[in-house]
């Protein structure tokens, strides 16, 4: 198992190239640098914490570091065998192969490019690969002394490797390559005398004496002015160099090589801002270099990705740094697979290239392209050669090209997935995905330059939000910022706003370079079905949707809907991140979306009504699952093309919500848009109690504020009141006590107009909840009493339960706790009944809460862990947090700190998860608990 672990930027973790999600809190993840900076060794605790916590440091920090490292280790478990943990005498360890911690490869990369046993030609190698581990600031968003130092002595080596790599290259000649980066770096450190040295030399060797001598002129006043001082003695035994043009500062003698059409060097020059990349770069690395001599096969590699996301740059980037691993030369094709401007290159055109620059005589290359095959495999026999194939449009446009020998490694971009590859030659994929936030974010201050970056922060971080990591896309708007500099990045970034006219603001004129006319060769390759498809879902609102929503969508049945998204996948127009749901770049949607705007407006209306409907029918049945006892509405049948997603029970009713949440809100809006107003009403039932679950209260206030508008202007008044007393709930959940009581006044209005008895009696239980929230118990009791009366008359027996259960509780409230136990046993046998499994677990808590005031602690565990059970099948989280609370209690009541530490724990991280407003109390409480006695930390 391969585990990488990232400090030279966010500090993250991946098990074979997955990103470990769950690293924790800021304190967590630093823990885990602080340890891996000294890897392998043994860091004392005191020395830790000081790392950490620095003059934050409390009584419970070695408590907090011990559920830190439990935690870590728990999240690092599935590379147990790579990295362990480990407490030590005095101190923790964690063992771990150096090579997997960038920031120790950075060093030992820099240092191994300062030995003398690299020949010239390797430095600049070694210097990229250490430098291409960083990916942003070191260690960010950490903030304590032992942090900025180590950060800042960082940023000293990493500025050291810089002008060292520049130094490598102008030793062997690369100095033409290297100006626009001395350019900038002279800029941001205007009186370095050697980068002004280096970029004096570099202008010098590409023939531009004058301007090296003015840069000396420019830093010689500058210093003059500023620090009263001369260039140092090496600067100007340069600047006397170059009066003299000394033959000792010419470029160095290209190294002695066989004659050039023997030994190809094709590859075009490394991309002079490429970022990042450093997992894809390592992935092309354990690919690729087990090619080149002693292989037994030939090794073939292909880097697939949407247009714009950069496959070019990271192929050359990494031919660049393995030179010499192909000392027999390298071979380049751009196969125009993709090309806005022209038509894909014929595999033969690309041949005879290839056996020109092989030194073939032309009168000996055979007509026959079958021959002339053959001929290139013979050339390339036994040669340690790399052949870059740059923008294929298919396996066909390939396989001739392919040579036939294992010390042969060929590097292939493409849009398409070249499956013909992957079954006939062993072809190994690497997807590209889009720039992470951080080498974004570097990107655009290499194209702009840190200060212009920061002088407009929230209009650099638009643009990049804009742009969603596609680096055409930011290397187009970086090149306008450029181009016209009095425009500022805020204008920029308004372009961009509009999302109908985003593709506009980064046209460029020229269709090699334009995203629109990217994305548009990429839609040509597509078939008839394929491209009616991939439009549709430039319609959906995202961030992703599922097979049996596109079915529904495009009216297509599953299995056929299946075969044409693979086809959209294989030229990675979409991609399938988890299995079943299919997502697209912000971008390529954008494009699609417009694809669909030039074919008629009915057929794109109907797709979108039956998405609306898809999402209705199946979240109706989704809400039957979770709460089976909840009063139904009822829908029409499904529009034709729709059939909704069975769902066999409450757990995948709960996952479907879940993976669904977005793209139901989603939904919602287009209804909205639509002026579908009775499926906006729908909805927003189907969606109110996984809301109510899952804690996502202010999604449900904005849903039903939408249904409420919905209903009336559908002027239907029982749709109305249900919206109302939806809101009344919604707003009690979350404090809004007034707002809560008055939103079911006017449902209780409303219901009662028009003789609804069983919704009046739900609405007496929701205005009693409300009251007791204020602390008006006996108001509270009333209303749960006129419920019950309600319910009875109308036979409904799930509500009784729930307001036996409510009466119990109210009686806890006022003090009869006796009264209490025998309402809350009703509530908890009527529920068995029913089989309502929610509210039983409710009656139990209640129950509990009686047992707890009667100093019965024993029996009130019991109710509470019953209680705990019942609802954690339920999925309520909301719930959940509140047993867990009272369990605490209990526990602390009876004497066991420990068990209450434990409940409590529980409570406040799922507290935190649905962002709970009793979190912050508990995690006070926990640290009371560690600071002080148990009986100064019994809850009020």
């Amino acid at each position: 198992m391969n585990v990488n672990f990232c400090l030279l930027g966010t500090v993250q973790a991946r098990i074979d190239g997955v990103l470990v999600e769950d690293l924790g809190h800021a304190r967590q993840r630093s823990v885990l640098a602080a340890l891996l900076v000294d890897a392998n060794r043994v860091v004392p605790t005191e020395q830790l914490i000081d790392r950490v916590w620095a003059d934050h440091a409390s009584q419970r920090a070695h408590s907090t570091l011990y559920s830190c490292i439990s935690r870590l280790r728990r999240a690092l478990a599935p590379a147990a065998e790579e990295v362990r943990i480990t407490r030590q005498s005095g101190g923790y360890l964690l063992t771990v192969d150096t090579s997997a911690v960038d920031l120790h490869r950075f060093r030992h990369l820099v240092a191994q490019a300062g030995g003398d046993d690299v020949n010239d030609e390797r430095v600049p190698s070694l210097l990229e690969q250490a430098l291409g581990l960083w990916n942003g600031e070191a260690f960010a968003g950490f903030d304590t002394p032992w942090f900025n130092a180590l950060r800042s002595t960082l940023h000293q080596e990493r500025l050291a490797a810089e002008l060292d790599l520049a130094d490598a290259r102008l030793l062997i000649g690369r100095h033409a390559t290297l100006l626009p980066e001395l350019s900038a770096r002279v800029a941001q450190h205007p009186l370095d005398e050697r980068v002004a040295g280096q970029l004096m030399t570099a202008l010098y060797r590409s023939g531009r004496a004058a301007e090296a001598l003015h840069r000396y002129d420019v830093l010689r006043r500058r210093l003059s002015e500023e620090l009263g001082t001369d260039p140092g003695p090496a600067l100007r035994q340069l600047h006397h160099q170059v009066l003299a043009a000394d033959p000792a500062l010419d470029a160095p003698a290209p190294r002695s090589a066989p004659p050039p059409t023997t030994v190809p060097r094709q590859l075009p020059a490394p991309p002079p801002l490429f970022t990042g990349r450093t997992r894809e770069l390592t992935a092309l690395d354990d690919q690729l270099r087990s090619s080149g001599g002693g292989h037994e096969v030939l090794t073939v590699s292909t880097i697939g990705g949407v247009g714009g996301v950069g496959k070019t740059w990271l192929a050359l980037h990494w031919a660049h740094r393995n030179l010499e691993r192909y000392p027999d030369g390298q071979l380049y094709v751009n196969l125009r697979g993709f090309d806005p401007s022209s038509s894909p290159l014929p595999p033969q055109t690309a041949l005879r290239g290839f056996l020109d620059a092989l030194g073939c005589d032309p009168a000996a290359v055979p007509a026959d392209p079958e021959a002339q095959a053959a001929l290139y495999r013979s050339l390339t026999a036994d040669r340690r050669m790399l052949i870059v194939l740059d923008n294929a449009r298919d396996s066909a446009q390939v396989v001739p090209l392919l040579p036939g020998s294992p010390a042969c490694t060929v590097l292939i971009t493409s849009r398409d997935r070249l499956t013909g590859l992957t079954t006939a030659h062993g072809a190994r994929l690497l997807t590209l995905d889009v720039l992470t936030d951080d080498e974004s974010r570097h990107l655009l201050v290499r194209h702009l330059g840190a200060d212009r970056a920061a002088a407009e922060p929230d209009a650099a971080a638009a643009l990049l939000n804009h742009c969603s990591g596609l680096p055409l896309a930011i290397g187009i708007l970086c090149a306008r910022a450029g181009i016209s500099p009095e425009i500022s990045l805020a204008e920029l970034a308004e372009e961009l706003r509009e999302t109908r006219t985003r593709l506009d603001a980064l046209e460029t004129g020229d269709v090699t370079a334009d995203l629109r006319a990217v994305f548009a060769s990429s839609y040509r390759a597509l078939d008839r079905d394929a491209a009616r498809v991939f439009r549709l879902l430039g319609l959906t609102p995202g961030p992703d949707v599922s097979l049996s929503a596109v079915a529904a969508l495009t009216a297509v049945p599953l299995p056929r809907v299946r075969v044409l998204l693979r086809r959209l996948q294989a030229v990675h127009l979409v991609q399938e991140h988890t299995p079943g749901r299919y997502r697209m770049h912000d971008l390529v949607r954008l494009h699609a979306a417009e694809e669909a705007r030039q074919e008629p407006a009915d057929d794109n209306d109907e797709a979108l009504l039956r998405f609306i409907d898809f999402h209705l029918h199946t979240a109706h049945s989704a809400a039957g699952r979770l709460d089976p006892h909840r009063d139904r509405i009822s829908l029409p049948v499904p529009r034709p093309g729709v059939t909704p997603q069975e769902l066999t029970d409450h757990g995948a009713a709960l996952a479907w919500f879940t993976a669904e949440h977005p793209v139901l809100l989603g939904a919602m809006e287009l209804a909205v848009s639509a002026g579908c107003d009775v499926q906006v009403w729908q909805l927003a039932w189907a969606l109110e109690t996984f809301f109510d679950y899952c804690g996502h209260w202010h999604d449900w206030l904005a849903g039903q504020r939408t249904a409420l508008d919905a209903a009336r202007r559908l002027g239907d008044r029982s749709w109305q009141a249900g919206a109302h007393r939806s809101l009344g709930a919604v707003h009690t959940q979350m404090g809004l006590l007034d707002d809560g009581r008055t939103h079911f006044q006017h449902a209780l209005d409303l219901y009662s107009a028009l003789g609804d008895r069983v919704r009046q009696a739900h609405t007496y239980r929701g205005l009693g909840w409300a009251c007791d929230r204020q602390g008006h118990r006996r108001e509270a009791l009333d209303h749960n009493n006129r419920a019950l009366a309600l319910y009875r008359q109308t036979g409904h027996r799930t509500g009784q339960a729930k307001a036996l259960n409510n009466i119990g509780w109210l009686h806890i409230m006022l003090g009869n706790h006796r009264q209490a136990l025998d309402h809350c046993a009703r509530a908890v046998e009527l529920n068995q009944e029913i089989g309502d499994r929610h509210a039983e677990a409710g009656a139990w808590d209640s129950l509990g809460y009686a047992h707890h005031h009667l100093a019965e602690y024993t029996d009130a565990i019991d109710c509470y862990e019953r209680a705990l059970a019942l609802d954690r099948a339920s999925g309520d989280q909301h719930g959940e947090t509140e047993i867990l609370e009272h369990l605490g209690n209990a526990h602390l009541a009876a004497g066991d700190t420990d068990a209450a530490r434990r409940a409590w724990t529980q409570a406040a991280e799922t507290a935190e998860d649905i962002s709970h407003p009793s979190a912050k109390e508990l995690r006070d409480r926990l640290e009371r608990l560690t600071r002080d006695s148990p009986a100064d930390v019994v809850p009020g």
